[in-house]
């Protein structure tokens, strides 16, 4: 979602020529090639396999085989993107190459070192020659920092680019996801959980699933459910609860899971980019984290976070069906040109 609009503006320029990696980091079919179809993304030139691991043995294959890549390729500029393994290990790669790189989402802090994503962003942002940045807040913290302002660029949010380019074709979505999931518009809840710190502990994740289930007493939920969150209910034999009103169904595709979102009456996640996307749809959040690196989903936007503090989740889930919600508003250029902002910059460079 992030990579799609930066290659497709950045393609409006005839004098560069790209190179699409994929590191392989998600390697389920349904997480992955979906996706490539959905977004519009031509298939990757490079495609490393690096797969599932520990964080040590994934960012070292990721470092390994992307090695050979800029060795070979000899590229002027690595964009890299968001906070996940293969973020941080190309940016080293390069770092040490002598190779500039660029940080998409850059700034983004949750302030809470035991998170890995936290690691590989501040890692990233310390070694990046471009920073790209999507709300104020991330301009604060590399300053803060010590992140020279010139490195800095506010662009706004390329997930949102993706959204509002999309949005209308997702839409079109609703006549047939309706009937098959048993949905009304505006009388369901959107589940996603797939963070450790809520499904690697069996205790926490049975907390979760027995609120969720007695939530959906009240409002349907469904739950496309995360490979890695599912295994972990199969392994543990953790209860779901048999009312029917508890959907669990397999990953969908991004222009589903946006059409599902849009119609939504509330969502429950754990994902960084559903926060975002909630906030620009003006659907209410409910987090399941005890912080955020992007605060102006709360601040400004439709965000709240509950923590795992399951009684405090039926709580705001209650007071969201009772009408008391506020609708929020759309943080500073999150309009959909942030792709446009990074390529005009990337073609400036000599």
């Amino acid at each position: 979602m992030k990579v799609a609009p930066v290659h497709r503006a950045i393609a409006a320029y005839p004098h560069i020529r790209q190179i699409l990696v994929h590191t392989g980091q998600h390697y389920d079919l349904n997480m992955s090639d979906i996706f490539f179809r959905q977004l519009g993304l031509p298939a990757p030139d490079i495609n490393l396999e690096v797969g599932s691991g520990s964080h040590a043995v994934q960012t070292a294959q990721i470092m390994m085989r992307f090695e050979e890549t800029v060795l070979k390729e000899k590229p002027d500029l690595t964009l890299v993107y968001g906070d996940v393994n293969s973020t941080v290990g190309a940016a080293l790669v390069c770092a040490k190459l002598g190779v500039r790189v660029g940080h998409v989402e850059a700034g983004l802090r949750s302030f809470d070192r035991a998170m890995p994503e936290e690691i590989n962003r501040l890692m990233t942002d310390q070694i990046a020659d471009y920073l790209f940045t999507p709300s104020q807040d991330g301009d604060q913290n590399l300053l803060r920092e010590g992140v020279s302002a010139e490195k800095i660029h506010f662009v706004g949010n390329v997930m949102i680019d993706t959204l509002v380019r999309l949005l209308p074709e997702a839409g079109l979505l609703w006549p047939r996801l309706s009937p098959r999931l048993g949905l009304k518009d505006r009388q369901y809840g959107l589940v996603t959980l797939h963070r450790p710190s809520n499904v690697d502990d069996p205790a926490i994740l049975a907390e979760i699933m027995s609120a969720l289930a007695e939530i959906s007493h009240e409002l349907p939920i469904v739950f496309p459910i995360h490979p890695r969150t599912r295994e972990r209910i199969a392994t543990n034999k953790i209860e779901i609860g048999d009312n029917g009103n508890l959907q669990l169904t397999d990953p969908v595709g991004y222009l589903d899971f946006l059409c599902l979102q849009q119609r939504a009456r509330l969502v429950i996640t754990d994902s960084g980019g559903i926060q975002e996307e909630t906030t620009y749809l003006a659907v209410p959040c409910l987090t399941v984290r005890e912080n955020t690196e992007r605060p102006v989903t709360v601040e400004l936007g439709t965000n709240t976070l509950v923590g795992q503090d399951m009684a405090l989740l039926r709580e705001k889930t209650r007071r969201i069906l009772a009408g008391q919600t506020r609708r929020g508003e759309i943080p500073p250029l999150w309009d959909g040109q942030a792709a446009e902002r990074i390529a005009a910059v990337v073609a400036g460079l000599g």
